[in-house]
């Protein structure tokens, strides 16, 4: 089951420092990312993850990000 929703405010580690956003689709199931396959599951999801500051949308598992308060 997914730790994180729809619309929950998130932070996460890149090459420019931490980032923050807000999640705007959760993955249950494999799916394609940029040119490329992700592998998610009930288990395991994956989020799309819009930046606070520009347009860029990422991709993390659940590991990779911290929620913030909103």
């Amino acid at each position: 089951m997914a730790k994180f929703s729809k619309g929950d405010h998130v932070s996460w580690s890149s090459e420019a420092g931490r980032v923050s956003g807000h999640i705007v689709k959760v993955h249950e199931a494999d799916f394609d990312y940029k040119g490329h396959r992700r592998r998610a599951s009930k288990e395991e999801p994956q989020y799309e993850i819009e930046s606070d500051k520009t347009d860029h949308i990422a991709a993390h598992k659940e590991d990779a990000l911290t929620k913030l308060d909103s």
